[in-house]
C-alpha cells in the first residue's frame, strides 16, 4: 500500500499546526500579551508557628505586601495595646543567653510600622512591650519573646511594604542628679521668684525640672510652680538651670520659701527622676 499521500497530508497538517502557533505567538506579542505571573508568596513567618528565630544583632529587610493578619495578632493586640491595625504582620522568636535590655527597631521601614511584644505560649501570650516605630524591653535569659511586626496605618494606608527590623542592645538607662541654691531671688513689682540650681545627667535626651514653692506669710501661704527644660545637655557635665517661679495666690517676697524640686532625665526608652526638698532663702533683685 502507498503510504506516500498519507505522510503528505499529515506532514501538511503539521505545518499548518505550527503556523497557527506562531502566528497567535506573533499577534499576543504585538498586543503586549503575556503569560499571567505567578502570584507572590506571603513570608515565611506570616503566621505565629512560622516565626523567624532572632536574637541579640539580628536584622533583617522583608517584603510584607503579602503578609496577612489573623486571630493570634488580634489576641496579643487587645491584651493592653491597641494598635490602629495588625495588618502585613511577620513573627520573629527571639531568645539571649544573659539578661539584657533590647530595643526592637522598625523604624527605618518605607511605611508605618510597629512593635507588639508577647511572651507565654500561642493564643494565650501576655503582652510584654508596643509601640510605633520602636520597643524597648528587659529580656531574661532563656525566656522566649514572641514579636510582631505590623503594618500600624499610621501613614493612612496599607499593606506592608519593605520592613526594616534589627534586635539589638538597649542604651543604658540615664542618670540625674539635681541641686539647689540654698539662695533665690524675687522681684518685688510682680513678686516671681527665681529658684536656681545644677544639674548632671547622662544617657538622657532631655532634662525637665518643676519646681513648687511655697512661703508662709503669717497664717497665709502664697505658692507657685515654674519649669526648667533642656536638651541636648545631659553630657554628664555639670549645668546650671534657673526657674521663674510665678505665684498663684500673691506675691512671693523677701525670707525663707519651702521649695520641692522634681527632675526627669529621659532616653528613648527610660527616664531617670531625682527629687530634693530644699528651704530657700529670696532676697530683692538689685
Amino acid at each position: 500500500m502507498d503510504r506516500a499521500p498519507r505522510e503528505r497530508r499529515t506532514l501538511r497538517r503539521t505545518i499548518r499546526s505550527t503556523r497557527l502557533v506562531l502566528a497567535t505567538a506573533l499577534v499576543l506579542g504585538a498586543l503586549g500579551v503575556s503569560a499571567p505571573a505567578a502570584l507572590a508568596a506571603a513570608p515565611s513567618n506570616d503566621t505565629f508557628g512560622g516565626a523567624t528565630a532572632a536574637t541579640l544583632g539580628f536584622s533583617e529587610q522583608l517584603d510584607t505586601t503579602e503578609a496577612t493578619t489573623d486571630a493570634d495578632d488580634t489576641q496579643l493586640n487587645t491584651v493592653d495595646c491597641g494598635a490602629p491595625a495588625t495588618d502585613a504582620s511577620v513573627w520573629y522568636a527571639f531568645t539571649v543567653a544573659s539578661d539584657v535590655g533590647v530595643v526592637v527597631d522598625v523604624s527605618q521601614s518605607d511605611y508605618s510600622a510597629g512593635v507588639l511584644v508577647g511572651e507565654g505560649s500561642q493564643g494565650s501570650l501576655a503582652l510584654v512591650a508596643c509601640g510605633p516605630g520602636a520597643v524597648g524591653f528587659f529580656a531574661s535569659a532563656g525566656t522566649t519573646y514572641y514579636v510582631l511586626a505590623i503594618d500600624d496605618q499610621e501613614d493612612g494606608g496599607g499593606n506592608g511594604g519593605n520592613l526594616s527590623i534589627s534586635f539589638n542592645e538597649a542604651p543604658p538607662p540615664p542618670i540625674v542628679d539635681v541641686t539647689v541654691n540654698r539662695n533665690g531671688t524675687f522681684n518685688s513689682r510682680t513678686g516671681v521668684a527665681t529658684i536656681s540650681g545644677t544639674y548632671t545627667c547622662t544617657d538622657a535626651d532631655f532634662i525637665d525640672v518643676f519646681v513648687d514653692a511655697r512661703q508662709n506669710v503669717g497664717r497665709f501661704a502664697i505658692t507657685g510652680s515654674g519649669e526648667f527644660f533642656d536638651s541636648g545637655t545631659c553630657d554628664g557635665a555639670s549645668h546650671a538651670w534657673s526657674v521663674e517661679v510665678f505665684p498663684q495666690n500673691g506675691r512671693f517676697g523677701g525670707g525663707k520659701a519651702m521649695t520641692m524640686t522634681f527632675t526627669f532625665a529621659c532616653g528613648a526608652f527610660e527616664c531617670a527622676e531625682g527629687f530634693v526638698e530644699q528651704t530657700v532663702h529670696l532676697r530683692g533683685k538689685k
